[in-house]
């Protein structure tokens, strides 16, 4: 059952036995995908160890931990349609892959498909996954499940041209919430998210991991996103909302000044959304206000 549509991207820092395990995983699959990893700048053996136990990996070394970014170089690599992330501690279920390409295939504005994810070791859904599926967001008859304003990049299977035509993720927000703004810009272009419960992933949350600094990056993020796209009244509210509602602590400071010092770049590339796509996510907004899947922990 080799299905030659989708590659799968994985980057990684320093997690060499996490990602030892997604590629025994991932070479197990029986669409037997290509595989791209980009190592960013790891200093724990990662980049021999893959060599040596996954030759058949592509596999890319930058030199330096480039966050979301390393993607965007494996993606340079990808000459599949469609193209899979994950991350180093997660990896797709078999058939997923496969049913993900379908779902593409079928429908030709569809540009992602994120797929339910249960967290490993105990096999329990992850708590986003409800929202996922009661997204409020509206959307086309024909679309094969909810839509979604946003997408998770370590769970979702994308269309190949429609994420180089959206620029890939943007190198200046790094990693912590940086799909929002790409899903924003995607369906800016016409094209739409879906979440499908028939798809899974697996994820094994890693305990190498610094939750305050991707936090920091989250909220940082979040704040610059509102003022690219947001029109100024929704803009202030969620701006207003999440300095109510975000630990008073260092982190959180910290992430409010390194979003006002990039002021001028923001109002450089602001480009606001179109009325239908702004009151979609002004939908979304409302819906994640009372969630607890939803918050800047990292």
């Amino acid at each position: 059952m080799t299905d030659p549509r989708t590659a799968v991207v994985v980057i990684t820092h320093n997690r060499r036995p996490e990602l030892l395990r997604t590629l025994d995983r991932l070479a197990e699959l029986p669409e037997r995908p290509e595989i791209v990893v980009t190592d960013n700048g790891s200093t724990d053996g990662t980049a021999a160890a893959v060599a040596a136990r996954h030759p058949g990996v592509r596999l890319l070394t930058p030199g330096r931990n480039l966050g979301a970014v390393g993607r965007n170089l494996a993606v340079r690599h990808v000459r599949t349609p469609y193209v899979a992330f994950c991350d180093d501690d997660s990896w797709w279920a078999p058939g997923a892959l496969s049913g993900a390409a379908d779902l593409l295939d079928r429908h030709a504005a569809l540009a992602a498909v994120t797929a339910r994810i249960v967290v490993e070791p105990d096999g329990t859904e992850d708590p986003i996954v409800e929202e996922l599926r009661n997204s409020p967001v509206p959307g086309p008859s024909w679309l094969p499940g909810p839509a979604l304003g946003s997408f998770l990049a370590a769970a979702t299977v994308l269309r190949t041209d429609a994420f180089r035509r959206a620029g890939g993720f943007h190198p200046r927000l790094w990693l912590g919430g940086e799909e929002e703004l790409l899903a924003a810009d995607l369906a800016a272009a016409g094209w739409w998210l879906t979440y499908a419960e028939n798809l899974t992933i697996h994820h094994q949350p890693s305990l190498v991991r610094d939750s305050t600094r991707r936090r920091r990056d989250g909220i940082r993020n979040t704040l610059w996103f509102t003022w690219l796209r947001r029109p100024v009244r929704p803009a202030l509210r969620r701006t207003l909302h999440l300095a109510r509602t975000v630990p008073r602590d260092t982190a959180s400071l910290r992430a409010f000044a390194e979003a006002a010092a990039a002021l001028p770049w923001v109002l450089r590339e602001r480009r606001v959304l179109p009325p239908e796509v702004e009151g979609r996510f002004r939908l979304l907004e409302d819906s994640q206000r009372s969630s607890k899947a939803r918050c800047y922990t990292g």
